[in-house]
């Protein structure tokens, strides 16, 4: 005999498998005795756990109507296990496996008894739904529940099958009087013992006077009443051998838990549901998944057959005691068709699983029309099977089949029940991993359509650039690089990071980036950018923290924005909390230009500061993420100083460049995007730029279409002349009319004709609709019907410059 002094009963014989009893609950569902592992367990003492109803003392709020459910379903079975979270006294949650079992009186009257043992980790499959685990409820487990005289009151319908009492010899009795033989009083100073002490004795051995067959064990547990004084004794039959089994199967179904799932990759979790099945439960098990499961949902609809078509499936798992597994008919990763007569179809159709102890393979059976399969079955002799539907969340996902060649004995529903929890841990763990692999290929797809297919330097640089994901999150991250054209041939370089990855850092990435397009198509300069961009995602931020569930608020995003001019060779850039740039000049001397770090966007906290640079012709720029240069295990400047030694060949074509710089990254698979955006500098020649100084004076309008009219035929251009004389009055008598101190005029030929006209004024021109009756107002709107594009942007002597550019090979 063993008492549970220094060791958790729950750990001990019975209680390990099937529990501790914790309470005695009447049939309105009220606590009508309480045992003192319960207090340990969930910290309720008697006084506050007897009288109070079961679902309103251990389930939150929000579990309510699902334990109502539980209470419900008692009432038409006899026995009930699942795996459950309960509330802590003290308001924590904690996971509990309950077995409930239907307890009967003398006057026909019900209770049932609930026993509970804590779990570390409870999955989400069993708790969402309260499932039931039919493994422990079919387990026959005897329960008698005697008074404090030790009479007994209540007993459910297994005792008798454990120590061959009937509940007529039984209740009301005490167990000498039912049991006429010396032992009974033995037992009855067993009970005594537990009603003084209140120590439960665990796994005493029955002895052999009574007319049950078999051999069990018995446990006792003290039920206390509200007062905490002793209301009765709870004794717990259990039988030996059903009880190894049981905690046998238990012990696989742990080790699913391990197991299964340890990826989000769907082949591989089928192939751990096989490796664990073989040799535990079967000799041969293959797993078979929609073949449109990886990359859609699957419902039974799509699965089942129409006419004579036959439903194809991929095999995710497979394993078998044979090397190799001779005796399956596909292998791994193999498309896998059934005939419409299978048991596999009726699996499917019904969702139910389909037991097969003996396996027909003679004529006329659903195997001619798989002779394939038929020819496998007789020549391995698979002469029993288990087909299990793989079904998560309601959707139909596959099915995995459990056969048997070396072992003799046919499967048995014991067998069947053991194989639909492997089966049902593993579906959980599939349809995650299929709602990854679309969540991430709706990421990726999304990443892929906001990052430029195509960069354009224009006239202004040469470029090239390398984005290579972090494999450990399958290619979806936030870095994002651009190249934007400017007005006057100048081109905007922009490289940015987003914390994270996954769909939330794409869509961030995304409403960055087209922002920043926003942005550049006003002209800002980048400082005045960035600081837009600071307020715009601080404005993003506080709305979505008023929203429910995931965000895509911006947190830790940083930026680098430049601003190169091929005219002057003028290169304007700031950062915000970004690492700086690489500057190369044409004789490979390398610089890390001294530009202020600013902080990550979203902060607030300063203003950003621009710094200008002069760069000879030639000179490369690289502006790269933070995957570039840091690792896990090297700090930033030895990533930096390893960057700057490959970039310091500027001869080299730049997607060699780029090509070169990545070869220098760890072998290993990177633990974060890696980004490089390279830019060659560019320089207008001086018989593409000419500009001329103008006097406020309307008369000075006609000079200015002459001057164009001269250049644009020096230039080749005639074609524009018209269109270009018309813009270049409008634009002139603007200035004159409305600006102030000196006009310029500039035209520059690059990839299309720029025609600026500048002025000291920083009042920027409005596009509006004439009336019929007006004289004027008409100047922006001919502008913005001869010109491709048009816009103004402010000098940086504090003035505007207005501006428009035409195709050069469309003439008007």
């Amino acid at each position: 005999m063993e008492t549970s002094e220094g060791k958790p009963a729950a750990m001990q014989g019975a209680s390990e498998v099937f529990g501790t009893p914790i309470a005695l609950v009447d049939a309105d569902g009220t606590v009508v005795g309480w045992a003192r592992d319960a207090q340990r367990l969930l910290g309720y003492s008697p006084g506050e756990a007897v009288g109070r109803p079961v679902t309103g003392l251990l389930a939150s709020p929000q579990d309510q109507p699902r334990a109502s459910a539980v209470l419900k379903h008692l009432g038409d079975a006899s026995v009930w296990s699942g795996v459950v979270e309960v509330r802590h006294r003290d308001g924590h949650r904690l996971g509990v496996s309950l077995w409930v079992s239907r307890l009967c009186g003398l006057d026909g009257s019900a209770r049932w008894l609930v026993s509970a043992t804590h779990i570390a980790a409870v999955s989400s499959f069993a708790v969402s739904g309260l499932k039931p685990s039919p493994l422990l409820a079919r387990a026959a487990v005897g329960i008698v529940i005697r008074d404090a005289g030790l009479r007994c009151t209540w007993v459910n319908d297994t005792a008798e099958l454990r120590d061959g009492l009937t509940p007529k010899a039984r209740l009301g009795r005490r167990l000498p009087e039912a049991v006429r033989c010396r032992e009974g009083e033995a037992l009855e100073s067993v009970m005594r013992q537990v009603l003084k002490s209140g120590t439960p004795v665990i796994d005493f051995e029955f002895p052999g006077c009574l007319p049950g067959n078999g051999s069990f064990a018995v446990s006792y547990f003290r039920l206390d009443d509200a007062d905490g004084k002793a209301l009765g004794v709870c004794v717990m039959l259990v039988d030996v051998a059903v009880r190894a089994r049981v905690r046998a199967r238990l012990a696989i179904l742990s080790e699913a838990g391990t197991c299964i799932g340890t990826t989000l990759d769907v082949m591989r979790t089928g192939q751990e549901l096989a490796d664990l099945a073989v040799p535990l439960l079967a000799d041969l098990v293959t797993v078979d998944l929609a073949d449109s499961v990886p990359l859609d949902e699957a419902p039974l609809t799509r699965l089942a057959p129409i006419g004579q078509c036959v439903p194809s499936f991929r095999r995710a798992g497979l394993a078998s005691i044979r090397p190799g597994a001779p005796e399956a008919a596909c292998a791994r990763g193999e498309v896998v068709l059934v005939p419409p007569a299978s048991p596999f179809i009726r699996v499917l159709s019904t969702g139910k699983a389909h037991l097969q102890p003996v396996v027909n393979t003679s004529p006329g059976t659903w195997l001619d029309h798989d002779p394939v399969r038929a020819d496998k079955f007789r020549t391995y002799g698979i002469h029993t099977m288990i087909i299990v539907p793989i079904h998560a969340r309601g959707r139909m996902l596959g099915v995995a089949t459990f056969a048997r060649t070396e072992h003799p004995a046919p499967f048995e529903e014991d067998d069947m029940l053991l194989a639909e929890e492997l089966v049902a841990r593993a579906a959980l763990n599939l349809d995650n991993a299929n709602r990854y692999t679309r969540e991430h290929d709706v990421a990726l797809a999304l990443q892929r359509t906001l990052l430029p297919h195509h960069l354009k330097g224009g006239s202004a640089v040469e470029v090239a650039s390398r984005y290579l994901p972090d494999d450990h999150h399958h290619g979806v991250g936030g870095d994002w690089f651009d190249v934007i054209p400017l007005s006057g041939a100048r081109v905007a370089l922009v490289v940015g990071d987003v914390v994270g990855h996954g769909i939330n850092a794409a869509a961030t990435m995304g409403r960055l980036r087209t922002a920043i397009h926003a942005f550049a198509d006003l002209e800002m300069p980048p400082d005045e950018l960035l600081a837009q961009l600071d307020d715009l995602v601080i404005r993003l931020t506080e709305e979505d923290s008023g929203t429910q569930g995931e965000t895509t608020a911006v947190l830790g995003a940083t930026c680098l924005y430049a601003i190169y001019d091929p005219v002057t060779r003028r290169c304007t850039m700031a950062r915000a909390g970004h690492p700086p740039p690489v500057i190369i000049d044409p004789h490979g001397q390398i610089t890390f230009p001294d530009l202020p770090a600013g902080t990550p966007l979203g902060l607030g906290l300063v203003s950003f500061e621009a710094v200008e640079l002069e760069l000879p012709e030639g000179s490369v720029l690289a502006f790269y993420t933070d995957g570039l240069v840091e690792t896990r295990d090297q700090d930033i400047d030895v990533g930096m100083d390893r960057l700057a030694t490959v970039l310091a060949q500027p001869d080299l074509p730049l997607e060699d460049l780029c090509s070169a710089v990545a070869d220098t990254l760890p072998a290993h698979a990177p633990h974060d995007d890696v980004t490089l955006l390279l830019a060659r500098t560019r320089t207008l020649s001086p018989s593409q730029v000419v500009s001329w100084d103008l006097p406020t004076d309307p008369a000075v309008v006609s000079r200015a279409r002459s001057l164009t009219a001269r250049q644009l035929t020096t230039w080749g251009l005639e074609h524009l002349v018209p269109s270009t004389e018309l813009i270049v009055s409008e634009l002139v008598t603007n200035a004159v009319r409305h600006g102030a101190g000196p006009i310029r005029l500039r035209l520059i030929r690059h990839q299309v004709l720029t025609c600026e006209v500048s002025d000291t004024s920083n009042n920027l021109p409005r596009l509006r609709h004439a009336r019929t009756t007006d004289e004027n107002g008409r100047g922006l709107f001919l502008v913005a019907r001869l010109s491709h594009r048009r816009g103004t942007r402010h000098s940086p002597d504090g003035g505007k410059i207005v501006w428009a550019e035409q195709e050069l090979t469309s003439g008007i």
